[in-house]
């Protein structure tokens, strides 16, 4: 579950996510990509971006008291947390260049598990699977649900529009990494994986708490519009509300995303 631009999504609160971000975690949201992780008694997985530490919790109760669950992610205030939460073992690292707290946890892990994190690693995604490779045994499994191609349509659109007007340019300021199945399926084998499944899911998502504006000011202001003051960076907020409205508002004034997941299952072959 998560929270990871690492440079720039710490900036928002623990509680902020909780209250406008929990469908991330929800039991509907979440229930293909735990079914495919199928933790089991006793194995080792490490939750990249464990935010909270809701996931990373069902995790950890399905391996008990003889596996292990590791949680990361880069915000501190999820991560503690997580641990108020009852999560065992939390650390703070990057996902792009992963810290781990000792070196024995390398090669070590039966599966390594991210949900709704690795799009916001858009600076180096191939460290994130460097990572996941290092903490992987021979025969584990990469088992990921992320935003992919065409996520988030018509509000990126409209955050490009309204950013671009100001003399920005959009694509430097964009925070996210949406790829398609051919890409990140290269990018995959690449690092090493062998491919087992992999899908561009679409996902309707209501937006029931502050509607886009409150869905922008947790995920857009403090990332895709860091840079500007808070009465500018309302004013493109306002404009892109504005924008989305006709295609994303119902006459109940109901507001609802276009989410599009990315889903796959990698494992590591032995040599």
């Amino acid at each position: 579950m998560a929270s990871q631009d690492h440079a720039s999504t710490s900036d928002y609160s623990a509680s902020d996510y909780n209250q406008i971000a929990a469908f991330v975690y929800s039991d509907e949201y979440t229930a293909p990509i735990l079914s495919l992780l199928k933790p089991s008694i006793g194995e080792r997985i490490v939750d990249f971006g464990c935010g909270t530490g809701e996931l990373t919790l069902r995790i950890q109760e399905a391996v008990g008291a003889s596996g292990l669950t590791v949680g990361i992610d880069y915000n501190n205030d999820m991560i503690s947390k997580a641990l108020v939460n009852g999560v065992r073992h939390a650390y703070a690292s990057d996902l792009q260049n992963i810290q781990i707290p000792t070196p024995v946890l390398e090669n070590s892990f039966d599966a390594v598990f991210s949900n709704a994190v690795l799009h916001w690693c858009k600076e180096n995604p191939r460290g994130v699977l460097d990572g996941a490779k290092r903490l992987l045994k021979v025969g584990g499994r990469f088992v990921c649900e992320m935003g992919g191609f065409m996520n988030c349509i018509g509000v990126r659109m409209g955050l490009h529009q309204a950013v671009k007007r100001r003399g920005y340019e959009p694509g430097k300021m964009d925070p996210w990494y949406f790829p398609t199945i051919e890409e990140y399926q290269g990018l995959l084998q690449s690092a090493g994986f062998r491919v087992n499944t992999i899908s561009l899911v679409p996902r309707l998502t209501p937006l029931l708490d502050g509607g886009l504006r409150g869905w922008l000011q947790l995920f857009a202001r403090q990332t895709f519009l860091k840079e500007f003051s808070d009465q500018d960076a309302a004013a493109i907020i306002d404009e892109v509300v504005e924008i989305c409205e006709v295609d994303m508002k119902d006459k109940e004034g109901n507001w609802a995303l276009m989410y599009v997941r990315l889903r796959f299952l990698a494992t590591i072959d032995g040599p």
